[in-house]
């Protein structure tokens, strides 16, 4: 079921006003839940005994860990929560993965393998509540806090609808308390989650599918190879596309999850006007960065145990999360790119000049986010060309070798307009709200200017709601 579709409208029209019906706490946790495990079913029915297997198996496991006296049973019991979690995302997620990579590996050694047809079908969104459990466990393990003493409420944890999918991932201790107190959805709030549905749908819907879909397509998916123009125009157009499309998807979740007094956290905080990837990192797809970060970065030493091990650690978070977007050494590539720019940019941070107070002028900041978002283009490459030999043909064009190249690819002249309108556009928006945020940018409106915006929004998402299947792009990952 797709936020951007006709049967979700429907499903949120009837499932909002009957948990407001229902005025036990209780129950209302146990519909919730039982209405997150049918609107993960509209995917795929089996694949519910896979997430309810997750979340009882963490359950019971976080409570031996928590009552384990001895250490290394303790480690032992996490070890294997660790071995399920990551057994599980790695067979549906990687197996194929690593299966082709070791029939490669014969081929290459002169052994003469082939192996039986591997197709899994991969479960949408496991990589987001895996590593939703896999917190939990750990964070108990680490002793951060203890149990939660109600099942319901750690089911409706891991399941909640809004967010089971494509995150943000939320962290035990955001949403856990939130459960003990009755939950409704003040009027406020209601109207707030729903601005945010709206917003959220005119990015995925209008921007992300009915206007940059089809450039990026006629690039990246077309036998012709592009020119410097037709790579650029392309590249430029899945910058706003991916971002259009994901942070689209975060505001959807986090405004429905609102309707129902739910808070989930930022993912997104305008991160087009990003000041060089460490910023970045802030801006972007902040559930998994700061995930991450908590561990895997600090676990492995962080920045804590000198400038080699710093720079070690930076490349292997950034390669695994890379691998966690797929099961490909384009994302490989694609995290390995990101973490080359993050050693760079700490070495030239380390340099006395980089320190001088003209790089703090804004024009200046303005003109270090317009190159973090050009380097961050080519990184782009990889996560959107369907191969190897098309990503580095792509990005050779867009470095000069195809500059006088005649367009092989039919891109019209109003295409290649709308999409630099509409990146400029972005580039001021996002540098304008960069420390800002889009609650603080609608107490600056009257009520008739907010109403008219949404209204305007809401027209243009509903004559644009797709007839077939347009998911949304990280629902792959």
């Amino acid at each position: 079921m797709l936020f951007n579709s006709y049967t979700f409208l429907i499903f949120l029209a009837v499932v909002l006003p009957v948990s407001r019906v229902l005025s036990n706490w209780t129950a209302r946790k146990g519909f919730l839940v039982a209405v997150s495990y049918l609107f993960y079913a509209a995917w795929n029915p089996p694949f519910v005994l896979l997430l309810w297997f997750s979340t009882v198996v963490d359950w019971y496991l976080a409570r031996a860990i928590y009552h384990a006296a001895h250490p290394g049973r303790r480690k032992g019991l996490l070890g294997v929560s660790l071995l399920i979690n990551l057994g599980l995302l790695g067979y549906f997620k990687y197996g194929g993965f690593l299966l082709d990579n070791f029939t490669a590996l014969m081929h290459g050694l002169g052994v003469v393998y082939q192996p039986p047809p591997f197709s899994i079908i991969l479960p949408v969104g496991i990589s987001f509540y895996t590593f939703q459990t896999l917190s939990y466990t750990i964070d108990i393990y680490r002793g951060k806090f203890a149990p939660w003493h109600s099942f319901l409420d750690y089911a409706l944890y891991v399941s909640f609808f809004p967010q089971l999918v494509a995150g943000p991932i939320v962290r035990a201790h955001d949403f856990l308390p939130q459960c003990v107190e009755p939950k409704l959805g003040s009027a406020r709030q209601v109207g707030w989650g729903l601005s945010l549905l709206v917003l959220g749908l005119f990015y995925k819907v209008v921007i992300a599918d009915r206007i940059m879909a089809e450039v990026v397509e006629a690039v990246y998916d077309a036998a012709a190879l592009p020119n410097f123009a037709e790579a650029w125009t392309g590249t430029l157009a899945f910058a706003i596309q991916i971002y259009a499309d994901f942070a689209g998807y975060s505001l959807c979740a986090i405004g429905v999850g609102l309707c129902f007094g739910f808070v989930l956290p930022d993912n997104f905080r305008f991160p087009l006007a990003a000041v060089g990837f460490a910023d970045f990192w802030r801006r972007w797809h902040i559930t998994l960065s700061t995930w991450l970060g908590s561990y895997l970065y600090i676990p492995l030493g962080g920045n804590r145990k000198g400038t080699l091990n710093t720079y070690r650690n930076l490349v292997i978070t950034m390669l695994l999360g890379g691998l966690w977007h797929g099961a490909s050494w384009l994302f490989v590539l694609w995290g390995g790119l990101h973490a080359f720019y993050l050693v760079v940019e700490r070495l030239i941070q380390g340099q006395a000049w980089a320190r001088h107070r003209l790089w703090q002028v804004p024009p200046v900041q303005f003109g270090l986010a317009l190159l973090t978002f050009t380097l961050g283009c080519f990184t782009r490459v990889f996560f959107r060309a369907p191969h190897l030999e098309r990503a580095l043909t792509t990005l050779k064009m867009m470095l000069g070798a195809g500059w006088h190249m005649q367009p092989g690819i039919e891109i019209a002249r109003r295409d290649y307009l709308m999409v630099l309108a509409l990146l400029a556009a972005f580039l001021l928006f996002e540098w304008y709200m960069r420390d800002k945020s889009y609650e603080w940018l609608a107490a600056q409106m009257p009520w008739w200017a907010r109403s008219a915006i949404m209204a305007v929004l809401l027209f243009a998402v509903v004559i644009s709601l797709p007839k077939g299947d347009h998911a949304f792009i990280y629902f792959q990952f």
